[in-house]
């Protein structure tokens, strides 16, 4: 039995820092297993927190040094958890880099952080650029993470991930489908930066103030949530299309009223596909108001897991990507992005 072993690295939209998972994979009866073996969870420097969150608005030359020094940051950072940790016999490392732009209609997505200098500095085989072959092929690069779902959460009739966007997977039609529901803590977490906090803890600040009707109004009529799949969000749509309406209403206000909003969506979801049990990941599993008012919308089970599930399983589902990337098995799917046709994508460094 092949066991592959194998570091996912992910930074998420919302930038609370550096996801790292240690795991090993093999096949039993046809199907993938999976054990966590180390994650960690690594705080960015502030300089280059900073750096990244305003990277959308450096010029090219600026643009071109970051992706380098990130990329030598996540193979500085790696091999440090290496030693740390004492592992060995690592087969690969995934990285899904940091996404500055992400434009598939003019089909281009950008996510820095060279995989060459992660290779360099580790000298261990890395797998990276993951999106940009599935928009040259006509998809939206998002989301990919239906491929783990499809292979490893099988058990669960739908896996929603609460990053900085909301996003789901599941089974319609015999097919894998995905799309990204609404924007979450990429909302959230800005607008809690003027308390002088990362994130809303519990969702205590959001319970606080109150929902702002008019503004709940717009944002569901927002044009995004009439689509159909498959389709995908960045932060130049939350810019455009989300942060024009609060002008004028009060932080609190908008923070109770945003999560209304998230909450309203994803229970949306929920009810039209009847589901009977949900995984829940990602940092807003957290929101407990979040969780709640998501509860009050729906009668569908949440499942919650063990918290290494909840903050790396999409660094593990990286790391698995890659593991398929090596074996030139399909890694993304079609019916989740949109594209023409399924895929084995990744640069191998």
């Amino acid at each position: 039995m092949k066991v592959y072993k194998a570091i996912g690295l992910m930074s998420g939209t919302s930038l609370d820092g550096l996801d790292i998972c240690f795991t090993k994979f093999w096949k039993e009866n046809s199907c993938w297993k999976f054990e966590i073996l180390k994650a960690e969870t690594i705080a960015y420097p502030q300089i280059l927190e900073e750096q990244l969150r305003n990277s959308i608005h450096l010029s090219s030359q600026n643009l071109l040094a970051l992706h380098s020094e990130y990329g030598f940051y996540l193979g500085k950072t790696t091999t440090d958890f290496i030693k740390k940790n004492q592992l060995s016999d690592i087969d690969l490392i995934a990285s899904h880099g940091h996404t500055v732009f992400h434009q598939p209609h003019r089909k281009f997505t950008l996510q820095i952080g060279d995989g060459r200098a992660i290779k360099i500095q580790t000298q261990v085989p890395v797998i990276y650029d993951f999106r940009s072959q599935d928009v040259l092929l006509g998809g939206n690069g998002a989301p990919l993470v239906p491929i783990g779902d499809e292979l490893l959460f099988s058990d669960f009739d739908a896996c929603l991930n609460l990053g900085g966007f909301s996003n789901i997977s599941f089974k319609f039609n015999d097919e894998r489908i995905a799309f990204d529901i609404a924007p979450v803590n990429i909302i959230l977490n800005k607008l809690v930066q003027e308390f002088g906090q990362n994130y809303d803890k519990n969702g205590d600040l959001a319970r606080k103030g109150n929902v702002n009707v008019q503004l709940l109004e717009q944002l569901n009529s927002l044009e995004f949530y009439a689509l159909s799949h498959p389709k995908s969000l960045g932060i130049e749509w939350c810019n455009a299309n989300v942060f024009p309406l609060f002008s004028g209403i009060e932080n609190l206000d908008i923070l109770a009223t945003f999560t209304e909003h998230a909450a309203e969506q994803i229970s949306k979801i929920f009810n039209i596909h009847q589901f009977n049990k949900v995984l829940f990941t990602g940092g807003g599993t957290y929101n407990h108001y979040l969780i709640e008012k998501i509860r009050q919308k729906t009668s569908t089970k949440i499942i919650i897991p063990e918290k290494q599930i909840i903050d790396f399983k999409e660094a593990l589902i990286f790391a698995f990507m890659g593991v398929l990337r090596l074996n030139k098995e399909t890694n993304v799917l079609a019916s989740a992005t949109g594209s023409s046709h399924n895929h084995s994508s990744g640069i191998i460094a």
